[in-house]
């Protein structure tokens, strides 16, 4: 997979973007020293305020006593989490980029006095070609009724099973490359959820393994597929929400939050502009799955 590369210019010295041709984005940052260096001392001085130190008041120990005493991890994170969105939100305006996942950042080079370099990956929504969808779902559907020996006539098929027709139409006649790391992204959060489950449930990752006789390489194989079908489906049910104007409104929004009101704090974590934008995304796409299976 050839990587088209070009040179731009940013709020840093300079950025570097190359381009593959699965949609793949990566972006390398060169930062100056002295700008990290600056940042460095806000983030201590801002950490100190917490900090107590033998012989000092609480916030006023010296600048070179504070950095002795902040775990270098630490300052690192911090100083990285004040430079790069910025530095990310400024490329993906100069070059019009359009992002299907926040990037995952990558410490290339950080030694003492010298430029760092840092490396962004991520992905766009690659280019999806519909082709005559409504067509294919019609005629799959119509002949999609479920018949068993000795019925005098088909079964019509329930919603659900519908559903799961229209699904595997869509898969099957909509082809596109979709980016590794939009798979990989995908496929390390199943993995995280589920160590979760497992943790919960007092098993780790080995004993879970054995359980179901398969490797962890097995496993990873799977949620390959899975992911990889569950990633296409929303980019083309996404799609077609989009070529067929479909919109949510507001208050479709808020009754989706309202259905949480049981649990008040989970209703105030959904009512933030992300997550009111995520479960507009997801209304989208089951109305977009509705105007498939409708007659």
């Amino acid at each position: 997979m050839v990587a088209k590369t070009k040179k731009i210019g940013s709020a840093t010295k300079n950025a570097v973007v190359a381009k593959s041709d699965d949609g793949t984005i990566q972006i390398t940052y060169t930062i100056p020293f002295e700008k990290i260096g600056k940042i460095k001392e806000q983030v201590a001085l801002e950490l100190a305020k917490d900090i107590e130190l033998p012989g000092f008041r609480k916030g006023k120990a010296p600048l070179d006593k504070i950095l002795e005493n902040i775990p270098k991890n630490t300052l690192l994170e911090k100083t990285l989490s004040k430079i790069l969105p910025q530095l990310f939100a400024n490329t993906i305006k100069e070059q019009k980029i359009k992002p299907a996942i926040y990037p995952k950042f990558e410490l290339v080079s950080a030694k003492d006095n010298e430029d760092w370099q840092i490396r962004a990956t991520t992905a766009e929504i690659p280019d999806i070609k519909l082709g005559n969808y409504k067509d294919k779902v019609k005629g799959t559907l119509r002949s999609g009724g479920l018949w068993k020996p000795g019925d005098d006539k088909k079964k019509e098929l329930s919603r659900e099973e519908k559903e799961q027709v229209v699904m595997k139409t869509l898969l099957s006649n909509i082809k596109m490359e979709i980016p590794k790391v939009i798979i990989e992204n995908e496929v390390n959060s199943r993995l995280s959820k589920l160590l979760e489950q497992i943790e919960k449930l007092g098993l780790n990752l080995d004993s879970y393994l054995a359980s179901i006789n398969k490797t962890s390489e097995q496993l990873r194989t799977e949620y390959e597929r899975q992911a990889k079908e569950a990633v296409a489906l929303d980019l083309i049910l996404a799609k077609i929400a989009q070529v067929e104007n479909i919109k949510v409104s507001e208050a479709e929004i808020n009754a989706a939050i309202g259905a949480s009101s049981a649990d008040p704090k989970l209703a105030k974590e959904l009512d933030t502009p992300e997550r009111r934008r995520l479960i507009e995304s997801v209304l989208l796409k089951r109305h977009a799955l509705n105007k498939l299976t409708s007659p």
